[in-house]
């Protein structure tokens, strides 16, 4: 497909992919994709990740019910970095973080230190059975 070869891929065919809750503004996560995962996201509507940990695609909410509704897929203007609009499903409110947060963003820099500023929505353990 044309579109993916206009795609700066790294050293391992891998591009940084970034969710954006289409609604909001916020930024979810970011993840990785390779040509069929970013290929797989378009034709389904669905977010499709390549989980660098597992060695394969991860369709986002594969385990945890939280699946992303890909809106609009964005390019950079380096080609470099992809971004995803999305609508996260499988809980109310939104939860995109493993860590059962709404987003992966939730430590802010204060006094030197990291501190977790966002809650908790849902206990990972019972996410993740």
């Amino acid at each position: 497909m044309p579109w993916l070869d206009q795609i700066r891929w790294d050293a391992r065919g891998l591009v940084p992919a970034i969710a954006q809750e289409a609604a909001s503004g916020d930024v979810l996560m970011l993840a990785w994709m390779d040509r069929e995962a970013l290929q797989k996201t378009a034709e389904l509507g669905r977010a499709v990740y390549f989980s660098r940990s597992r060695g394969r695609l991860w369709f986002k909410g594969e385990e945890s019910g939280h699946v992303q509704t890909v809106h609009e897929i964005r390019l950079d203007c380096d080609a470099d970095v992809v971004l995803l609009r999305v609508t996260q499903q499988g809980h109310e409110p939104a939860i995109a973080c493993h860590t059962g947060r709404h987003s992966c963003f939730f430590s802010v820099l204060k006094d030197g230190q990291w501190q977790a500023v966002d809650p908790v929505l849902k206990d990972p353990a019972s996410i993740y059975n």
